[in-house]
C-alpha cells in the first residue's frame, strides 16, 4: 500500500468564498472592496467568531455600534447591512427571516444641490484638460460620475451625436445626447488617447478590463481600440481583480480615479467663489433641473438619467418650486 505525498488542498477562506460569489454575480470592484470590508469588520467585532455561528442580536448590535459609537451615516450603515444580508444569503446559504427584520437607516430626505447656468460656467472656466472634459460631459448629458469615466472609444458616437452608458445603475443601460460643443473636443482627445494606446500596444500592453464573460469569449478584443477607456488613466497598474492565488495579474491601463475629479471639482468651486457644496453629482442634478427649466417633459428627463421609477425624478421639480412652491411672500406686498 502506498500514501500519496500530494498535500490535501485546505479548504477556502470565507473572504474568499465571498469574492469569487461577488464576482459571480458581476457586481462593480467597488461594491466587492465594500462588502468585504464590512464583513472584516464584522467578524473582527466580534473577537473573529465565524458568522455563522452569530445571529440577528449580533447584527443589531453591529449596526447600532456603527449609527451610535462610530457615528455614521444613515447610507453607511445600509451598505453594511446589505454586505451582511449578502455574506448570510448568498454566501452562507442560509435563510434568516430575522435579517429582512433589522431595521433600515431612516436616509434624510434632502433636495439636491443644483447650480445656475452662470455658476456652471464658471466651475468649467477653472478646469482644464481631461477634468474639464469629464465635468462638461456630466453636465451636458446627465451621466453620473463613474458612467461617464467607465466610457468605452465605442460607446460615443459622433455621427448620430449619441453616447450608449452600458451596465449603468441597477445594470442597464441606456442613450444620452452628445453635446454638439464636446464633438470637437473630444475628437481631440481620442486622437491623444489613441497615441497613447499605440505606445502601450508597442510595450507589450493595451489591454483593459472586459466586462462579465466578454474577456474569455473574445480574447483578443481587450486590445482593440473601441473597448478602451475615453478616460484612461495617467499609468499602468495591476488590475486587482485578475491577481491569481500566487499574487500575480495582469498589468492594464484603467480609467481615471474618480477621486481626481472630485477633488479637481472641490478646488474648482472654491475657485469659483461659490458657497454652495458642489460635487461632480451636482452637475447631474443641474442637468435634469435645467433640463426642465426649458420645458422638456418629466419623462424625457427620467429616461436621460436612466431612473426606474419617475417618482426619482420627481425631487427635481421641487427644486423649480422657487421661493416656497412659487408663492410670493406677503413682505413684498408692502
Amino acid at each position: 500500500m502506498t500514501t500519496s505525498n500530494t498535500p490535501v488542498p485546505s479548504e477556502p477562506k470565507l473572504l474568499d468564498i465571498v469574492r469569487g460569489k461577488i464576482r459571480l454575480k458581476h457586481y462593480s470592484i467597488r461594491t466587492e472592496q465594500a462588502y468585504l470590508d464590512w464583513i472584516k469588520r464584522y467578524i473582527l467585532h466580534f473577537d473573529k467568531q465565524h458568522p455563522k455561528d452569530l445571529g440577528a442580536a449580533e447584527v443589531e448590535v453591529f449596526l447600532t455600534h456603527l449609527a451610535v459609537v462610530r457615528n455614521v451615516s444613515a447610507s453607511t450603515q445600509n451598505q453594511a447591512k446589505s454586505a451582511l444580508l449578502f455574506l448570510y444569503k448568498e454566501v452562507l446559504g442560509t435563510e434568516f427571516p430575522w435579517l429582512d427584520d433589522v431595521e433600515q437607516a431612516k436616509t434624510p430626505k434632502r433636495l439636491p444641490v443644483v447650480l445656475t447656468q452662470d455658476e456652471v460656467g464658471r466651475v468649467l472656466k477653472r478646469l482644464d484638460g481631461t477634468q474639464h472634459l469629464v465635468v462638461s460631459l456630466l453636465y451636458g448629458t446627465g451621466m453620473r460620475i463613474l458612467e461617464a469615466l467607465r466610457l468605452r472609444v465605442k460607446d460615443v458616437d459622433f455621427a448620430r451625436k449619441e453616447i450608449l452608458i452600458r451596465d449603468g445603475k441597477g445594470f442597464k443601460d441606456r442613450i444620452t445626447m452628445l453635446p454638439v460643443s464636446l464633438i470637437a473636443p473630444l475628437k481631440l482627445h481620442f486622437e491623444k488617447v489613441k497615441t497613447l494606446h499605440e505606445a502601450d500596444l508597442a510595450q507589450g500592453y493595451g489591454a483593459v478590463y472586459m466586462p462579465q464573460a466578454l474577456g474569455k469569449k473574445y480574447p483578443y478584443a481587450a486590445r482593440d481600440w473601441g473597448w478602451q477607456y475615453v478616460f484612461p488613466s495617467g499609468k499602468l497598474s495591476v488590475d486587482p481583480r485578475s491577481i491569481d492565488e500566487n499574487g500575480q495579474g495582469e498589468t492594464r491601463r484603467h480609467h481615471v480615479q474618480d477621486q481626481a475629479i472630485q477633488r479637481a471639482v472641490r478646488q474648482a468651486v472654491v475657485d469659483a467663489g461659490l458657497t454652495k457644496p458642489a460635487t461632480p453629482h451636482t452637475f447631474r442634478h443641474s442637468f435634469a433641473t435645467h433640463l426642465l427649466e426649458s420645458g422638456y417633459d418629466i419623462r424625457t428627463v427620467q429616461e436621460l438619467l436612466g431612473h426606474s421609477d419617475v417618482a426619482t425624478t420627481m425631487i427635481y421639480t421641487h427644486v423649480l418650486n422657487k421661493g416656497g412652491r412659487g408663492v410670493g411672500s406677503p413682505l413684498d406686498a408692502l
